[in-house]
């Protein structure tokens, strides 16, 4: 099988050295945001909602910056295009700190955004998709699992770090933490050997050199379509629980506890994940998970007690989006195999990663817009009750390996 290591060639010591990195990516360039809005906010007097925008912005880069990472990574193998990620993401996060103007804040976030592509998840999956083969759902289990302590290791760490310098010194220290951990570890550890993708791009015809012919097939713009309305609906509710909650009577310590505890449920969910995986079908645990988003969402917004009911519903919604992070991860190598993961997962995810950038604005927007959280929630209940339908008529009659 193309990309798996030869006799003596283990990849552990690359799942170890990414686990290492996709915490400090994730840490500098996505948990620290949100952590130092406030002081952005307060030392230049751009709005919150602006200095978002940037932010968010960066993200819709990533996910259309994707596509080509993932054809150089079939290519050219992790090692150079996750230690490229993180050369242009160091400089990147420089300019953010120095940026004189919104102008240049949002430039910054938009080179940061191509970094992302090659630094995130995404990149991360498509390497130990082809190392592990068969094996693979126990790899990407234990990186999720590791990488989930982003925001709990990153957000205290940039909170310490706001409380004695700005925040532009904050984000040059944070630079310096991105460029000493994951350059090197990318060099070191990214090693063992990769067949690229051939020339022909397999038994003998021509390489697809736009859009591969996969990706055009009704099963794989289903799937994407369905993993893409459930991203929507989980990013959507998940960032916007604490509102809901205090709107119950919570406190916003309480809602602000119950919200962490989401990410409890996020390991809970990975955790369940490979197990779920080997007694079920591609198809059956698609449409299995993303009805039990639907059910999540829909009795998070419908319970009004009491708070241990609320807050084991906020538990069970982690536990959904965290096991939806690796049926996303898994979903293409499944159905169409290992050897060209990164092309093809570069245009699957792209609409997955733009939907959880867009998530958080659009849904504290639609309940500003109807004046109810509970409401909002029932609607995006109903959307992804709309995906599983998308993913089961998608599938096909007869399932079939690639």
């Amino acid at each position: 099988m193309a990309g798996v290591p030869a006799p003596g060639h283990s990849p552990r010591r690359a799942l170890v050295g990414l686990s290492v990195t996709q915490i400090t990516s994730w840490g500098v360039l996505y948990y620290a945001f949100p952590v130092a809005l406030a002081s952005i906010t307060a030392d230049t007097g751009w709005s919150a909602t602006a200095a978002t925008a940037a932010f968010s912005a960066g993200l819709v880069v990533s996910a259309l910056a994707g596509i080509p990472v993932g054809h150089w990574l079939d290519r050219h193998g992790p090692r150079r295009v996750m230690t490229g990620g993180s050369l242009l993401a160091v400089p990147s996060v420089v300019a953010i700190a120095l940026a004189p103007n919104y102008a240049a804040f949002l430039a910054a976030w938009l080179v940061a955004g191509g970094a992302m592509a090659a630094v995130f998840y995404q990149a991360a999956f498509g390497a130990l998709t082809r190392w592990y083969g068969d094996r693979r759902v126990r790899a990407l289990t234990a990186l999720t699992l590791v990488a989930g302590l982003a925001s709990t290791l990153f957000a205290p760490l940039t909170h310490a770090l706001l409380e004695h310098l700005g925040w532009r010194e904050t984000y040059l220290v944070l630079a310096v933490v991105l460029a000493v951990v994951t350059i090197p570890l990318h060099v070191v550890t990214l090693t063992p050997p990769w067949a690229p993708e051939s020339p022909s791009g397999g038994a003998g015809r021509p390489r697809e050199r736009r859009v591969p012919r996969e990706v055009r097939s009704r099963e794989f713009l289903a799937l994407s379509a369905a993993l893409t309305l459930t991203a929507f609906g989980l990013y959507a509710t998940s960032l916007t629980v604490i509102p809901l909650l205090t709107g119950r009577g919570f406190s916003a310590s309480l809602a602000a506890t119950t919200f962490g505890l989401l990410g409890a449920g996020q390991l809970l969910g990975r955790i369940l994940y490979g197990p779920l995986s080997a007694r079920t079908t591609p198809t059956g645990r698609t449409v299995a998970l993303i009805g039990a988003a639907a059910s999540a969402i829909g009795l998070l917004g419908a319970l009004q007690g009491p708070a241990v009911a609320l807050v084991a519903a906020a538990v069970a919604l982690g536990a959904v989006r965290g096991a939806c992070t690796l049926l996303q991860a898994t979903a293409v190598a499944d159905r169409w195999g290992t050897a060209r993961y990164g092309t093809l997962s570069g245009f699957f995810a792209a609409p997955i990663t733009a939907a959880t950038a867009l998530a958080p604005w659009a849904g504290t927007a639609l309940a500003e817009a109807i004046g109810s959280y509970a409401a909002a929630f029932g609607i995006l209940a109903g959307l992804v009750v709309v995906a599983a339908a998308v993913a089961w008529r998608g599938a096909p009659r007869t399932l079939t390996r690639a």
